[in-house]
């Protein structure tokens, strides 16, 4: 039978950390967030292995509990306004295996009320990696536009993120591509709604999401001379 994962509990307990967002509520609390967050991500990211390596030999689902996939749920107030401790969602990424070495795309997959999705892509990527990316699309125009111009793509993703208003210095503003090539953000995904997130047909959904979206992973990777 197909494993069941997340549960209401789960974003009821991410809904109560919204309310009372505090080291100490979150420890009066861990058990919760363990039974209900932390563990079945585990589980879900240790499923996932198989399936990711078919898709990609040089992709890797580690479920550890530090270090891995699963993000931490502690957020980084260093050098920000908002001090509040915790984030109110948790997150996985499913990453290159040289992602020490050289900025990657990965798999992603985000629990949160309300706001569920999954994708692949590169969320920020670094000015000097921007640019060769940009420089990659205006070189390769039509593997790019096959990996993510074609309908079965676009009826089905959407991309993520911000673009310049302008095109960016250095590339022709009239380049057929000139929309993509404004892109700060090359990530793309699908959202699905908490009941999916509760059911066992959770794992098949990320995994066919994954397969149909990893042309774009592969495009980003031979943008960064990794192998996919």
């Amino acid at each position: 039978m197909p494993a069941t994962y997340f549960s209401p509990a789960t974003f009821r307990f991410f809904n109560a950390l919204g309310r009372h967002n505090s080291r100490e509520w979150f420890l009066d609390h861990k058990g919760d967030y363990e039974q209900h967050v932390r563990e079945p991500f585990l589980a879900l990211i240790a499923d996932m292995q198989a399936p990711i390596a078919k898709i990609s030999p040089h992709y890797r689902a580690d479920a550890r509990k530090n270090g891995g996939s699963l993000f931490r749920i502690h957020r980084d107030t260093r050098f920000s306004n908002n001090k509040l401790p915790y984030k109110t969602w948790q997150g996985a990424r499913f990453f290159h295996e040289r992602r020490h070495e050289i900025a990657a795309p990965s798999f992603y997959v985000h629990i949160q009320p309300g706001d569920c999705f999954a994708g692949s892509g590169m969320w920020h990527p670094e000015p000097d990696d921007l640019k060769r990316i940009r420089g990659f699309i205006a070189d390769n125009p039509a593997a790019w536009k096959k990996a993510t111009h074609s309908k079965a793509f676009r009826d089905r993703f959407e991309f993520w993120g911000e673009s310049l208003s302008r095109p960016p210095r250095g590339f022709d503003p009239a380049h057929e591509l000139i929309d993509d090539l404004k892109r700060k953000d090359f990530a793309a995904g699908q959202g699905f709604d908490e009941a999916l997130a509760c059911s066992p047909k959770l794992l098949p959904t990320l995994v066919d999401i994954y397969r149909h979206i990893a042309p774009l992973n592969d495009y980003l990777c031979a943008a960064q001379e990794l192998e996919f």
